[in-house]
């Protein structure tokens, strides 16, 4: 058995993760946004210096406001608004997650978004998909293997739940995995698109809610208790029915029922900071919420806006509440538990891919 506890930054880009939580908009290169702005037209970019636009978007999404942070979207929707822009992003995104040591990913995006220029919905699906599965085999062609399903979200500001839901669905043979809705929680409580999440359900698919990061317990409550989510986008704001004292930690019902149904986490630490619903990384509630056994993901949300992958947000965590190799296993293992896809699938990357490298570590 190694001696060797403390996982350093090279070492957790080598580590076999899983990734449920990423965004395809909030993912790009700066130089791809760079040469699709070019390409399509696009004038809008605030610079076409590589270092100054990278810095650019991390700095703009330090608001500490999640409407502002969801301002820096305009940028990279308005370069992915053709099937050829969005199967390049696609198939880079594939290729950065697969160097960053991931095995397994679900990324999301809105389709309803990239319509601008005149695609339809299925046509920005089709592309997103052939964009995965061509950066999926160059991936493979270096050594790295990963599997990646698409989340599709509906903006939960507009009023095309249903529709997405029912793409979803007639995508679902394709590679597509699940629903979701995101967008701005104040105002538009999840319990608006009941008939999306319904549907989803009497289809016999999957859905994930963003609840629970810039709106508190309110949004958490609706999205699993009046819509039925199966996991929770982000969740972060539970620690708001959670008391500490000398005397250790004392759950409320929400929080309680949240821990003893296993209801997924998708936790996004660097993305928490910068939209204010935490201070800081060592005032994230990633470390209690770990170690009171709720089921823990750690995710990336928007890699550009964060500058973060999976690997540096478990770096983060090694650093700020000493993460070793078995917290990171077993987050690992609860995000693959957690995945959309099939049971057997599941079973087989855990089996296989996941415990037999961390077997030398933990």
């Amino acid at each position: 058995m190694s001696t060797r506890t403390v996982p350093t930054p090279q070492d957790l880009r080598e580590a076999p993760k899983v990734l449920l939580h990423d965004h395809l908009d909030g993912g790009l290169r700066p130089s791809t946004v760079i040469d699709l702005a070019d390409e399509t037209g696009y004038g809008g970019l605030p610079t076409t210096d590589v270092g100054e636009l990278s810095r650019w978007f991390v700095a703009a999404a330090d608001s500490g406001s999640l409407e502002t942070y969801l301002e820096t979207f305009a940028h990279t929707c308005g370069v992915m608004q053709t099937e050829e822009a969005l199967a390049r992003v696609a198939a880079e995104c594939v290729e950065d997650l697969a160097d960053d040591g991931v095995v397994y990913a679900e990324v999301r995006y809105a389709p309803e978004l990239f319509v601008e220029r005149g695609l339809s919905l299925d046509a920005v699906v089709e592309a997103v998909q052939d964009g995965f599965e061509r950066g999926r085999k160059n991936a493979a062609e270096r050594g790295k293997q990963i599997r990646v399903g698409t989340l599709l979200c509906a903006m939960r500001q507009h009023a095309r739940a249903l529709e997405i839901a029912e793409l979803t669905v007639r995508y679902r043979d394709q590679g597509v995995v699940g629903f979701d809705i995101a967008g701005p929680e104040a105002g538009y409580p999840p319990t608006r698109n009941l008939d999306a999440f319904e549907y989803i359900r009497t289809s016999n698919a999957h859905f994930t809610i963003h609840a629970g990061e810039a709106f508190g317990l309110a949004s958490i409550w609706e999205a699993i208790q009046h819509c039925g989510a199966e996991r929770l986008g982000h969740g972060v704001r539970i620690v708001d029915d959670i008391t500490t004292g000398t005397d250790g930690a004392e759950l409320g019902r929400l929080a309680a029922y949240v821990r003893d149904r296993r209801i997924p986490l998708e936790l996004c630490p660097s993305s928490n900071v910068q939209t204010g619903a935490v201070g800081s990384i060592g005032e994230h509630p990633v470390g209690m919420l770990a170690k009171l056994r709720f089921r823990v993901t750690v995710n990336t949300d928007n890699r550009l806006m964060s500058d973060c992958t999976v690997s540096s947000e478990f770096a983060a965590l090694v650093d700020a509440f000493g993460f070793d190799w078995a917290d990171v296993r077993w987050c690992t293992i609860n995000a693959m538990k957690s995945a959309f896809i099939g049971f057997d699938e599941r079973l087989d990357i855990i089996d296989n891919v996941i415990k037999p490298w961390y077997a030398a570590r933990v």
